[in-house]
């Protein structure tokens, strides 16, 4: 137990298999088989408890929050109630969303991970360019690491809030969920609070590893393109290099002619290894996007609606849903925002590769790479905008664009 404490806190276990195996283990507690290779079958138990805690979440976020907004506040008319609970309800579903999608695609989830472990498998060690990708893991690793605490944290403040509180008070006191009032007393109390506090921790234990899968893989895509910049930059130099390591231990004579033919040989075969490290990439990324798609627009959605209720049911009411919501949508595109610049990166990293030194073909192979290149590498929310900083800008603005309007309404 604790070496796999160990593997999942130290930073110096940031190897693409080694993050997947720890998330995969992590994941069968939500009934989830994200590794192939593990042929060991999840215990019923699991599959018992994602039933009844899946139904616990429904009824508390989802069966209470629609009862009480449409039944219990047209009666009452208190807004402000209505607003939270109807933000606890539609900002969870970010999460529970996430997991079912998973659930349904499990199988295409699991060729994604076998796709990626077979091209990190290529990745030779010791290498400029395996180290480049594990320094860059390393930045990956802490990122899902400061993700994971945020939500955990995010659900332990929320549980403990009212325990620290004196008198009774449930998760959230603006909530009333549905046959268990009086609310404040024995035992409804004891029961609702409990319930509550079940569905809090299913829904982030789930969404923080889940959410963390994703980082990993799009952060390993985001490391390839980093290193293979590298690899290009370094190009001339490094066939250079050879050649002088060549001349060194060879019975022939420098002359401009073997330099040339020896150090365009060799960049040659690297640019194929390029090339094709290029195109591996745009494959495995198009994979992912094409299955993950339409969970991170349902997302978008459900965080556009979740922040206009929170916006009016007030922030001194919602100051523990907000940030819940928002660093779910907000590492989504944060992921797809280093993507976008890691792609950047190594479009600008082709053309300083000093190919005007290289030959005629090498040249061609150069601008082959530059013009595929110049189409970015992104993911997209359900192919409706893309991840990024800019479109999660444009959705607060729009939101809060709605929240007013909406406001001079009520």
């Amino acid at each position: 137990m604790w070496e796999r404490l160990l593997t999942i806190l130290q930073l110096d276990y940031c190897d693409l298999p080694t993050m997947l195996s720890t998330l995969s283990s992590l994941l069968r507690a939500c009934a989830l088989n994200i590794d192939k290779k593990n042929k060991k079958a999840i215990p019923v138990i699991l599959y018992i408890l994602q039933i009844v805690m899946s139904f616990n979440y429904f009824y508390v976020y989802l069966i209470s929050m629609i009862w009480y907004v449409f039944v219990r506040y047209p009666e009452t008319g208190d807004l402000v109630s209505a607003m939270v609970f109807a933000s606890l309800g539609i900002s969870s579903e970010i999460g529970i969303m996430k997991l079912f999608y998973f659930h349904l695609n499990c199988e295409k989830i699991r060729d994604i991970v076998e796709e990626y472990l077979a091209c990190d498998a290529q990745v030779k060690p010791g290498s400029r360019f395996a180290n480049n990708i594990f320094k860059k893991l390393r930045v990956v690793k802490k990122r899902a690491i400061v993700y994971w605490l945020g939500i955990m944290l995010n659900a332990i403040f929320y549980i403990a809030t009212p325990l620290i509180k004196p008198g009774r008070h449930m998760t959230e006191d603006h909530m009333v969920i549905y046959g268990l009032e009086p609310k404040y007393e024995t035992p409804y109390f004891e029961i609702g609070f409990f319930i509550s506090c079940i569905g809090v921790f299913f829904i982030c234990y789930a969404v923080a590893h889940i959410s963390a899968f994703i980082i990993i893989i799009n952060g390993y895509t985001e490391a390839q393109m980093t290193a293979l910049s590298e690899e290009i930059i370094h190009l001339r130099d490094d066939a250079t290099k050879h050649y002088q390591d060549t001349v060194k231990y060879s019975v022939f004579e420098e002359s401009y002619d073997i330099k040339n033919i020896i150090i365009n040989d060799y960049v040659r075969e690297h640019l194929k290894f390029i090339i094709k490290g290029h195109a591996k990439n745009i494959n495995m990324l198009s994979h992912v996007e094409a299955v993950l798609k339409h969970c991170v627009a349902i997302g978008f959605l459900c965080l556009i609606l979740g922040l206009l209720t929170e916006l009016l049911g007030g922030l001194e009411n919602t100051f523990l849903q907000l940030p819940f919501a928002l660093i779910q949508v907000g590492m989504d595109c944060y992921t797809g925002q280093k993507v976008i610049d890691a792609s950047e990166v190594f479009s600008a990293a082709v053309y300083d590769s000093k190919w005007e030194n290289f030959d005629k073909s090498n040249m061609q192979m150069v601008l082959l790479i530059l013009l595929n290149s110049q189409k970015t590498m992104k993911l997209s929310a359900g192919g409706l905008t893309t991840l990024s900083f800019g479109s999660l800008m444009s959705i607060l603005k729009s939101t809060y664009s709605a929240y007013t309007t909406l406001r001079t309404m009520v």
